[in-house]
């Protein structure tokens, strides 16, 4: 669902403009990054900092002391880098299955901007390791649970961190390897670490960062789908377009309804199913008809709402301490803290779950002969011998109550960790990875309205839908043939949503109706 972002020029890492489109681009189409010059004497002079202080015998957290409830163990000059090899070594303690290629790829183009800023006190030559990385196509092999996005993503870093030093395994172009076997074969060396240079490739926010960008990509083509389904669901369930009018939507306008209705009135013109039921005696539509804008337009605004803290958020230093040479300070915060991605993937979660939620009682109108205005119980011509659709509610009716589970907020829970130091945390990675999880559902509920509302439009023929319906009716037809006797539907809902997943319909639609909103 990002055909529109496939550009294939480089991107620059400078720490201050990376947009969450770029972050996609790289992560998912192997678009090369390079770090900008400018970054160089910035880094340069942070690093030249941390080595004054460690030469100064300076107290400095995570540099010559221990971490977290070890703070206030003091660590000789001669041992500050071991310090740095143990941290990454005791941190990478994940589990689950591992994370995605375009995740990790993502993290590590995240990781890399932020120390990019140099405000972090690494060597430039952390930076470039970790985009060498990325160009090379060696992916680090990182467990997707074990976060509680408080001190960042602490263990999911440190596994990233690992394939650094030549440790943990790297994956590439479908092989796993030894870390160290896979860097020997890209002729790379492993980096020894310095002092601060383990606590700064693992504090951070770059996984449910990474998680986010990626799956609000994917939401806001998602919100232009709902929008084709619902003008597919109206044309064949007889519905009004008169509610979408310009001048009845700018009583109320919010700005995601007022896109919706607008993309609405585009997919539906031309219909001569509307124009033969204009005189009809029906009064009005139900909701998931007639408030399709309302409902998709409040999860398009808040898709705009995370898109913002996004923007923010993978051109911020989110490690700890943070470095000031220019002022000879060494300050310790928590920027690492992922309340503000965490608040908004939960955000994002609801606003996903709404979409399948309306879809599914679209779906029930348009299988439902009580409801549907003339069609044919659960889209069959031969009821009782085939079964036809029945069983598309049925399983979009159990994606939606999953998704209402995974919806609850992630962030409202905090459980203590580090020995009572970290006593709250965000659990911004849990949110993130439910927000994947929800949009997989969502996509597969939007396939089987598509699916439904293509068989519905078949019983309306001869009349032509709108013109935008049009075109995702013959997308779904040239993969899904109309359903005459029973079949098994799951190879109908499977073909489906690769079509929702690789933005073919999307393309087709745009194709004839022009870019939506």
């Amino acid at each position: 669902m990002t055909h529109s972002i496939r550009q294939r020029d480089s991107i620059t890492v400078g720490g201050e403009q990376l947009t969450v489109e770029e972050v996609v681009r790289v992560a998912r189409f192997a678009v090369p990054a390079a770090l900008h010059p400018a970054c160089q004497e910035r880094v340069a002079q942070s690093r030249r900092f941390v080595e004054e202080l460690i030469a100064e015998g300076q107290a400095v957290y995570g540099v010559t002391t221990g971490f977290g409830a070890l703070k206030d163990r003091r660590i000789p000059p001669h041992a500050v880098a071991d310090l740095q090899q143990n941290l990454i070594r005791s941190h990478a303690s994940g589990v689950g299955k591992p994370l995605s290629r375009e995740v990790v790829r993502a993290m590590l183009l995240l990781r890399a901007n932020a120390l990019a800023k140099g405000a972090s006190g690494v060597r430039i030559e952390i930076i470039e390791r970790l985009l060498d990385l990325l160009n090379c196509r060696l992916h680090p092999v990182i467990p997707s649970q074990g976060s509680v996005g408080a001190s960042g993503d602490l263990a999911p870093l440190a596994h990233m961190a690992l394939s650094l030093v030549g440790e943990g395994w790297l994956e590439r172009e479908g092989e796993l390897l030894p870390a160290g076997e896979a860097l020997a074969q890209a002729n790379l060396s492993p980096i020894r670490l310095g002092a601060k240079e383990g606590l700064a490739l693992i504090n951070g926010t770059q996984l449910m960062t990474a998680i986010g960008c990626l799956v609000l990509c994917d939401a806001k083509a998602l919100a232009k789908l709902a929008d084709i389904a619902c003008a597919m669901s109206l044309d064949a369930c007889l519905g009004s377009s008169r509610p979408f009018l310009p001048y009845f939507q700018e009583l109320r306008p919010h700005p995601g309804q007022l896109v919706s209705a607008r993309n609405l009135l585009r997919l539906l013109a031309d219909s001569e199913i509307f124009a033969s039921h204009v005189d009809c005696n029906r009064v009005q539509d139900c909701y998931s008809l007639r408030c399709a804008p309302q409902v998709h337009g409040a999860s398009r605004d808040t898709f705009s709402y995370a898109h913002d803290v996004l923007k923010i958020e993978i051109n911020a230093v989110t490690d700890n301490p943070l470095i000031f040479p220019e002022r000879r300070e060494v300050l310790t915060g928590g920027h690492f803290h992922g309340q503000p991605v965490a608040l908004a993937m939960d955000f994002c979660k609801i606003a996903l779950a709404e979409l399948a939620n309306i879809s599914e009682r679209r779906i029930e109108r348009l299988v439902n002969h009580h409801y549907s205005n003339g069609l044919p119980a659960f889209l069959t011509s031969d009821g009782g011998l085939n079964s036809g659709y029945m069983l598309a509610q049925y399983t979009a009716a159990a994606l939606v109550s999953e998704n209402k589970v995974l919806a609850h907020p992630a962030a409202v829970d905090s459980i203590p960790t580090g020995a009572g130091q970290e006593d709250h945390v965000s659990m911004g990675t849990i949110a993130a990875r439910q927000a994947q999880e929800i949009l997989s559902n969502v996509q597969q509920v939007l396939a089987i309205e598509l699916v439904c509302g293509a068989q519905g439009l078949d019983f309306r023929r001869p009349l032509r839908p709108g013109v935008g319906s049009m075109a995702a009716y013959e997308a779904i037809r040239e993969i899904v043939p109309r359903l005459g006797a029973d079949r098994p539907l799951w190879e109908d809902w499977q073909s489906a949503v690769q079509l929702v997943r690789d933005g073919g319909i999307l393309q087709k639609v745009e194709a004839a109706v022009g870019s939506l909103d």
